[in-house]
């Protein structure tokens, strides 16, 4: 597996983002039977950069707490069993692991809401970059069933894991 991490936030988290995002994505990696090796790229920023990204490719301008840009289409979300059939470009033409796609984590807006919520700025990281390889496996929250579904997938992720709120 290979990461890329950015870190160009101006606040520091105090721990090591770095294992804890490994040790989600591997969990949900796991968690979905992905039979891939992969490839992500992480950026944590702050509002102000992650407000210019959300604009430039959502049209929102505001600031959001998490974006995911997924290089993977899925008929089915979570299904990988005909990704080499149907499109070999989502795998990098060197190493052969899946280009899952780019996770873009605010940290002002983490240590926000692990404020808010009550829980550790962890615990936060932890949950944002679950719900964000959720939408790298093609699942969304557009539709009460659909948030539902993603919803109870990071839970049970977290939760094998130890990290609560």
């Amino acid at each position: 597996m290979t990461f890329h991490f950015d870190y160009e936030a101006d606040k520091q988290l105090g721990f090591d983002y770095e294992a804890l995002i490994e040790k989600v994505v591997t969990a949900c990696l796991d968690f979905e039977a992905c039979p891939y090796e992969t490839e992500i790229s992480v950026l944590l920023t702050g509002d102000d950069e992650i407000q210019k990204i959300n604009k430039e490719y959502r049209n929102i301008d505001t600031p959001t707490d998490v974006l995911s840009f997924p290089t993977v289409f899925y008929r089915t979300p979570g299904d990988f069993s005909d990704l080499e059939e149907r499109d070999m470009d989502c795998f990098h033409p060197e190493t052969g692991e899946l280009l899952l796609g780019d996770i873009v984590i605010s940290v002002d807006r983490a240590l926000l809401q692990a404020q808010e919520y009550g829980h550790t700025p962890e615990r936060e990281i932890a949950f944002l970059t679950a719900h964000s390889m959720f939408h790298l496996f093609g699942y969304d929250h557009m539709q009460e069933e659909e948030r539902i579904i993603m919803e109870d997938k990071q839970k049970q992720v977290l939760e094998k894991l130890q990290i609560f709120r």
